[in-house]
């Protein structure tokens, strides 16, 4: 990591890795086994008939992906968890009898979690289509940088942004 110091009192961390590598994702498909498993894991939390099999919701939607838009899915799935992931996110810190939100830099690994999340929340909320088929368009959108996962992002990095008078409050 490096240090790099910007006009304003703040200052972050910048990750010297590929921005397409920022979780750690390689070519081998080994590597990437993981993280399917971890987004496997958050839609089995979210799912309530534990019966459904969550790997063919996954793979079906990796698929519809390949159809729709001709693109290798699991690259828009890596698209897709970048573009949602939060760079910044407040905490409530209590300081002297007053709450303040504070913003904080997050973690990849809570940064894959949040993204997931998201995700996975804005397909359940479409309608009208199975489960995969609605992952797959929640995907598709956030690889295009639109969608409830990408807004979810952008409304916390607009209240981070609002709160940076705090930041010195780490």
């Amino acid at each position: 990591y490096k240090k790099i110091s910007s006009s304003s009192s703040s200052s972050s961390l910048i990750n010297k890795k590929s921005p397409s590598n920022i979780f750690g994702w390689e070519k081998n498909n080994n590597k990437n086994k993981p993280k399917i498993v971890d987004l496997q894991q958050e839609l089995q939390k979210h799912k309530n008939n534990t019966n459904i099999n969550l790997k063919y919701i996954f793979y079906n939607a990796i698929s519809t992906i390949n159809s729709r838009t001709k693109k290798e899915g699991m690259d828009i799935f890596k698209l897709a968890i970048k573009n949602a992931s939060p760079m910044l996110e407040v905490k409530t810190r209590r300081i002297g009898g007053a709450n303040y939100q504070v913003p904080i830099e997050v973690s990849r690994h809570r940064q894959f979690f949040l993204a997931s999340q998201w995700i996975i929340n804005s397909a359940q909320s479409r309608s009208g289509k199975s489960m995969a088929e609605c992952l797959a368009s929640e995907l598709i959108s956030a690889a295009n940088g639109e969608g409830g996962a990408i807004k979810k992002k952008d409304d916390t990095h607009r209240m981070a942004e609002a709160n940076r008078a705090f930041a010195h409050f780490r």
